[in-house]
């Protein structure tokens, strides 16, 4: 099985902002190590409206590193994610970790607590 992780949009802005040295760690280990980095395209959409002009051109780099993916929110995905219910930019990243069987890593694990019926592993960030 692949190994990976989902990232969400307050685990994007943290790496991205670079507040969170735990989120560099964990993208450039991916790197290194070969890890799949799953980011929902919404919360791509939520990160960008949240940084920084300056902070933008980082999240750039990310999304071009040879371990990310991007989950696009085509007509059809944006169904599924409004089968799980909630907010859909958490349920965008629950649905990526549900299908795929990772965790997601959050700078923000309290959006989560109310949602322990899909199964997804919450990894928040120190």
């Amino acid at each position: 099985m692949i190994a990976g992780r989902v990232l969400d949009a307050a685990a994007l802005v943290a790496f991205a902002s670079r507040t969170s040295v735990y989120a560099e760690a964990l993208v450039w280990t991916a790197v290194e190590e070969g890890i799949v980095l799953d980011v929902p395209s919404s919360a791509v959409a939520a990160a960008w409206s949240r940084l920084e002009e300056t902070d933008r051109p980082v999240l750039d780099v990310l999304l071009r590193l040879p371990v990310t993916v991007v989950d696009d929110l085509t007509a059809e995905r944006a169904r599924s994610v409004g089968g799980v219910g909630g907010d859909p930019l958490d349920a965008h990243a629950l649905l990526c970790a549900t299908e795929r069987g990772w965790a997601v890593v959050t700078a923000d694990p309290t959006r989560y607590a109310v949602r322990p019926d899909t199964g997804a592993e919450i990894e928040p960030l120190p």
